[in-house]
């Protein structure tokens, strides 16, 4: 009995810093989602609650800037190989995509001020001889 007294106050610790964190999380996304909804042209994201197909580049660019960099720095990863499949570029070229990338990077990200605009620019420019028309 002594013990399922003692597991009581944990059992509502652990509750209560799950729930805490749990709104954290919820509260960043809500504040990242309000972040986003309009950009410098005024221009909105969204429409009928989804990314509009002609800014699912640069929202996922937008939101997933740091991870990016990362990625482009690496030559590899998840959100790189996320970014060239929106971009449609085919799994057969994701290599060369990753490799471009990592060494173009000081092209892509010129300094600390580089935004997503400019490195989603630069990364078009660096695949612009790549594409077949």
């Amino acid at each position: 009995m002594k013990n399922v007294v003692r597991l009581v106050p944990i059992a509502v610790l652990a509750l209560a810093v799950s729930g805490c964190t749990f709104k954290g999380t919820t509260n960043q996304t809500t504040d990242t989602t309000s972040n986003i909804t309009g950009t410098t042209s005024g221009k909105s994201w969204f429409e009928g609650g989804l990314v509009k197909k002609d800014q699912e580049v640069q929202a996922f660019v937008d939101l997933n800037f740091d991870n990016l960099k990362q990625n482009m720095a690496a030559g590899y990863g998840e959100y790189l190989a996320s970014l060239g499949s929106l971009m449609g570029i085919a799994p057969a070229h994701q290599d060369e995509f990753f490799a471009l990338s990592q060494t173009h990077y000081t092209t892509l990200v010129r300094s600390e001020q580089t935004t997503p605009a400019e490195m989603l620019v630069a990364i078009n420019q660096m695949l612009a001889p790549h594409t077949s028309n």
